[in-house]
């Protein structure tokens, strides 16, 4: 047997087991639990009952968001520069896809580089630090105790930042892996997994300090997440072991997973806390969203491979995948039910809190994405889009449309409370939804169309490859169109952060504000 196929199964073997042993032991810790009430231990006292809506900061009195107000804000400054970078690689990239002759003479703007430095500069710069922060700030006000060591974190930001700007230049240079989501060179990944540990440790001791007995929801996912990326990256980077097809394996083994195991955990966790933080009410069902996240540790890990559909792998790898894929309905349903529903029975929430519509956007979006996802691996379907720019919109439909709006909501929500002080310009912040939400819809409409197009021309043996790719163009532009919009957006986003980052000599100063 190949040795990256039997240390995949292997290691598949032991995770299943730590898996069992963690749903033993909370199952006998009663962790699983079909009361309701255990939704509300995710509140501080008094605040069940009572919105957080714009303007209405309720801040605790033990010092919980002031420890973590700190290395909250350093990681939310270097996702944002992040982003405006990335973003501003992505447009290029998009609009090279119709102007081929555009920017031509310079090797790092070229489009196979300007495309992978946007890949790897929103999914690691951008998302993965926002969603770090995210945990931060929700794990200690879940578990009722202030974040550990709350130090290491700004050390791991800082080693974590300087290992995406070296994997940019190397990027840029030429010298990558040459595996998609895995482009930034292994030497350099090392550094990324040391920054990790400095963000995994003050998390785990806060869980382990924690004054409730009951994991809220959130905790399941983000504790999850800090469990299943460490594993995926370090065996997707270890070098010298993967080839030929054993590595296109693992690349899409990876490249599904990092989206399904760690950036969804970090969507998914953030929005099932802020929904009902914002609201003032726990969410719909308790049991039903516990359902959802073991729905999603259960199923998920096969999904990538059908990306691989008619490659030269096993055919039972890739049938288990397809199997795994349509399975997701189950725990895509649990969530879609939990959190659609809390909405649905407070709409006014919605009219109140300009974070909240972000967050709402991005849990339908989840719920969206993931039964396309689904569908898209069925045979019939994938002979159609894969190899298409259908597939394109799916992805930013997941990791867009669905995370990075979450976080967009999350950033909304934290930053006043971290601050003590208001956005000074709500209208900026209704703009900057409605760039991003009609910039995605332009960009999503367009990709799906034309993809489906592009693949039935590919299939049509009586036409010239040629044709698949003309009749794109059209598309192609309006995706430019819709990506300069969601540029445009996030430069707004920007300016509020740094509009709120600074003070000013009208704010108020409040007790947090003040220490």
């Amino acid at each position: 047997m190949p040795l990256t196929i039997g240390l995949l199964l292997a290691l598949s073997f032991v995770v299943s087991l730590l898996a069992l042993a963690f749903l033993i032991w909370a199952i006998a810790t009663r962790q699983i639990t079909l009361d309701g009430g255990a939704a509300a231990t995710m509140f501080q006292p008094g605040e069940e009952g009572h919105p957080d809506l714009d303007g209405t900061h309720l801040y605790d009195t033990t010092g919980i968001d002031r420890i973590s107000a700190r290395p909250v804000a350093v990681l939310l400054g270097g996702a944002i520069v992040w982003l405006i970078v990335g973003s501003l690689f992505g447009l290029g990239a998009s609009l090279k896809l119709h102007w081929p002759d555009w920017l031509t003479h310079y090797a790092p703007l070229t489009f196979g580089r300007m495309r992978t430095l946007h890949l790897n500069l929103v999914a690691y710069g951008w998302l993965s630090q926002a969603g770090v922060a995210a945990m931060m700030w929700i794990l200690p006000r879940i578990f009722h105790t202030p974040l550990r060591s709350p130090r290491l974190p700004l050390i791991g930001a800082a080693l974590w930042n300087v290992a995406v700007a070296a994997g940019a230049a190397a990027i840029a240079s030429g010298w990558t892996d040459g595996e998609e989501w895995l482009e930034i060179p292994w030497q350099i990944d090392g550094l990324l997994a040391l920054a990790g540990v400095f963000f995994v440790v003050p998390l785990v001791k806060t869980a382990r300090a924690r004054t409730v007995h009951h994991i809220y929801v959130t905790g399941w996912y983000f504790l999850a997440a800090m469990v299943w990326f460490p594993v995926l990256f370090v065996v997707a980077n270890l070098p010298g072991i993967h080839y030929g097809t054993e590595e296109a394996t693992t690349n899409w083994w990876f490249a599904h997973n990092v989206l399904g195991l760690w950036l969804t955990p970090l969507g998914v966790g953030t929005a099932y806390y802020l929904i009902p933080k914002i609201i003032g009410k726990p969410i719909f069902s308790y049991s039903v969203s516990l359902l959802g996240f073991w729905g999603l540790a259960l199923f998920y890990s096969q999904v990538g491979i059908h990306h691989l559909i008619g490659g030269p792998i096993p055919t039972w790898l890739v049938t288990l995948s397809v199997v795994h894929s349509v399975m997701m309905f189950i725990p895509v349903i649990a969530v879609a039910i939990n959190q659609h529903v809390t909405v649905a029975r407070n709409l006014w929430a919605l009219r109140e809190s300009l974070p909240l519509r972000f967050i709402v956007f991005g849990a339908v979006s989840y719920t969206l994405a993931s039964f396309q996802g689904s569908v898209e691996a069925l045979r019939s379907v994938n002979t159609i889009t894969h190899f298409t720019q259908y597939t394109v919109g799916h992805a930013h439909l997941g990791a867009y449309a669905f995370v990075t709006l979450v976080m967009f909501g999350a950033a909304y929500h934290i930053l006043p409370r971290l601050t003590g002080r208001d956005f000074a310009h709500p209208g900026l912040i209704r703009a900057h939804f409605w760039l991003v939400a009609a910039g995605f819809a332009i960009y999503f409409v367009s990709l799906s169309v034309g993809g489906i197009l592009q693949g039935l021309a590919m299939l049509d043996a009586t036409r010239p490859f040629s044709d698949s790719v003309i009749l794109t163009k059209p598309y192609l532009e309006a995706r430019s169109v819709g990506g300069a919009l969601m540029t445009l957006g996030h430069l707004l986003f920007a300016i509020n952060v740094i509009g709120i980052a600074l003070p000013r000599r009208a704010d108020a100063v409040t007790p947090v504000a003040a220490e």
